[in-house]
């Protein structure tokens, strides 16, 4: 028999709302709402998270034992760097071909939050609310129904700047958005193994080597002559 509790599914809705306003992932979802379709990203979103919320309910113990909490963030935050130098390499694609790519974006932001969720706050709030409430099934619902709310005032706001900012501008600030973000995860991990004047060496070496790929990457694009829409419709 399932166990399901209001309280526990109430507890996770709140705290997971309240800890995704103004988190990286509420950002992250907003950049991607101004590059693909607003409804396969909430879809992504729904799947990597509940994926991702499932994992650590069922085996989380375990993955803490045998895997460093830490080193699962800074893989997840340097996998953002990477990310975001990865979206100033993207080029346009034209209307014929976003078909054959569908599920390769819900693919894409699905594994993407998958992967942004280990080590995050909200994480490690559903692990704990699992544990209190002994009632795994109720704050997993309660959890991923609160990411869906929370990113997708994030999808709004994607849509909302993608009809008022050109998309080379978008782009880039899609990419400055992933880079800080995972920035900010190594800074938030790093000195506890380094000291803090390794970590501001390690953030401005890899905050560089950022820079100076993104801009070479854009440097070999060509301009696009067609004017670009914002793959924001169903």
């Amino acid at each position: 028999m399932v166990d399901l509790s209001l309280a526990a599914f109430t507890a996770a809705f709140v705290l997971v709302v309240l800890a995704e306003m103004g988190d990286k992932t509420q950002f992250v979802a907003m950049a991607f709402a101004a590059k693909y379709n607003a409804y396969k990203v909430l879809l992504a979103v729904f799947l990597g998270t509940i994926a991702n919320f499932a994992i650590v309910i069922a085996i989380g113990q375990v993955l803490i034992t045998f895997v460093p909490i830490d080193a699962i963030s800074l893989a997840a935050s340097v996998s953002f760097v990477a990310f975001g130098i990865w979206t100033v390499h993207q080029e346009q694609m034209k209307e014929e071909k976003i078909k054959l790519f569908r599920f390769g974006v819900i693919a894409t932001v699905g594994v993407t939050f998958f992967v942004a969720e280990f080590g995050d706050k909200t994480q490690l709030a559903t692990l704990s609310l699992a544990a209190a409430y002994q009632s795994p099934i109720s704050v997993l619902v309660g959890a991923a129904l609160a990411m869906l709310v929370a990113d997708g005032i994030g999808i709004v706001l994607g849509i909302v700047f993608c009809r008022r900012i050109p998309q080379r501008t978008l782009k880039w600030l899609s990419a400055v958005i992933f880079v800080v973000f995972g920035l900010a995860g190594v800074y938030e991990v790093l000195p506890n193994y380094v000291g803090s004047v390794y970590t501001v060496l390690v953030l401005a070496a890899l905050a560089a080597a950022s820079a100076l790929l993104m801009y070479l990457i854009s440097k070999r694009q060509k301009p696009t002559e067609a004017p670009i829409v914002c793959k924001t419709t169903p």
